[in-house]
């Protein structure tokens, strides 16, 4: 694994690797040469010597070339002090060359060998006219970098809506992605005034508690959801994310706060119910009893619950069937006796018997007569295939002029005589 050692640059609070290389003695806070893809550059040293894993490394590793000098130093310094004056004179130049840009802010190497501007605008510009104008008065290579607004905002500085210094000039050293999404899940207004930063956009510290709203959030009810509390039942109208409870709306038109551990403990004190409908179908497996084959052959069920009868009831026909040896059962609320006979049954039976002999369920007709019905069928069926089928014409046939003449003297043959 390589040997790295973090340093970070002038208005950056973001660290970057470079090899020290033989370079042992390098603390924290030392000031240092590096070489970077613009040239060379003052960094500090802000990570003592350690080893990293390759994933860790982003591109080419560079060098670290040698401490800053006392020299190196005091000529940073003077170089620092012109910038303001080299900001003026840009300003200048674009006025001239009525350029649609606005310049934030320029920076000197170390050494004096390179001056870069940074400027905002809304679209592409060309700056060569510019460039060779401020080579002419700085004498030196001039560099201009465009630049966002939230990088304008880190370079300038300022006082954020919580009353202390934006955390992009601080401590922050990267721009994460912020959606409206998050304001939405901390309940802040939309409005763009409440929610947006000096730069305009979407203020960077949404995304901070942004982790946490949602854990919480997952854990409590959702609003709209009616839930059981200590104090009774009732619907969520706010969740407090900061203090982890909800309000509730009570049935009576009253208001309470629960806490998550209020409704833990109520969870765990009520018990587990079973889904619907489990019980309704044990109580009917219970209430309904066994059907006895006899009536689920003819379509019938023993009486269920609500046509019981009564204990004083069943242990009377239980005595009589012990007595007379047969069973009584409750089929379609008739007695009928289990080995023995109905009187239903013996009615039918009765009733069976003096039909006449040969007669059928169906009509009650003798086979004789069925048999001769069945044979002129067939006979009428046969001479209806045997005949060839003559063909009718369809519509209307055309009256010829002898029809016509005869109708009309039959028409005149049913007049009355006049008198």
């Amino acid at each position: 694994m390589p040997i790295v050692c973090g340093v970070k640059f002038r208005g950056s609070g973001k660290v970057y690797y470079f090899s020290p290389g033989d370079i042992e003695d390098l603390t924290v806070n030392d000031h240092v040469v590096v070489e970077t893809v613009r040239g060379k550059e003052l960094a500090q040293v802000a990570m003592p010597r350690r080893q990293v894993g390759d994933g860790e490394i982003v591109g080419e590793l560079k060098p670290i070339l040698r401490h800053a000098t006392t020299a190196d130093l005091l000529d940073s310094w003077r170089f620092r002090r012109q910038e303001a004056e080299a900001v003026a004179e840009c300003g200048e130049q674009i006025a001239r060359l009525s350029l649609p840009m606005r310049i934030v802010s320029a920076e000197y190497n170390y050494d004096g060998s390179r001056l870069t501007f940074f400027f905002t605008s809304d679209q592409r510009v060309d700056f060569r006219e510019l460039v060779r104008a401020l080579a002419r008065v700085f004498k030196t290579r001039i560099e201009l970098r465009q630049i966002g607004v939230r990088d304008e905002a880190k370079i300038v500085g300022g006082l954020g809506k919580c009353g202390r210094p934006v955390c992009c000039a601080t401590w922050l050293t990267g721009f994460c992605p912020v959606s409206i999404r998050m304001a939405k899940q901390q309940g802040l207004p939309l409005s763009p005034m409440e929610i947006s930063g000096l730069c305009g956009r979407l203020l960077c510290c949404l995304g901070y508690e942004n982790d946490y709203y949602r854990e919480v959030k997952e854990r409590l009810p959702k609003v709209g959801r009616t839930i059981t509390t200590p104090y009774g039942t009732g619907k969520v109208i706010r969740v407090s994310v900061v203090a982890e409870s909800v309000i509730v709306l009570l049935e009576d038109g009253s208001t309470v706060e629960v806490t998550e551990e209020q409704l833990a403990a109520r969870a765990q004190s009520v018990p587990e119910e079973r889904p619907r409908g489990q019980d309704s179908k044990a109580r009917s497996l219970a209430t309904r009893g066994s059907s006895s084959p006899s009536a689920k052959r003819r379509g019938g069920k023993t009486k269920i619950a609500g046509k019981v009868p009564s204990d004083a009831q069943s242990s009377r026909r239980h005595r009589e069937s012990l007595k007379t040896g047969t069973q009584t059962v409750e089929y379609q609320g008739r007695p009928r006796e289990k080995g023995g006979e109905s009187a239903g049954g013996r009615a039918g039976r009765a009733k069976s018997s003096a039909r006449p002999s040969g007669a059928s369920r169906l009509g009650h007709t003798s086979s004789g007569q069925g048999e001769s019905r069945r044979s002129k069928r067939k006979q009428r069926r046969q001479g209806r295939e045997s005949s060839p089928r003559q063909s009718r014409p369809r519509g209307r046939p055309p009256k010829t002029r002898e029809r016509r003449s005869q109708e009309q003297g039959t028409r005149g043959s049913e007049r009355p005589e006049s008198a």
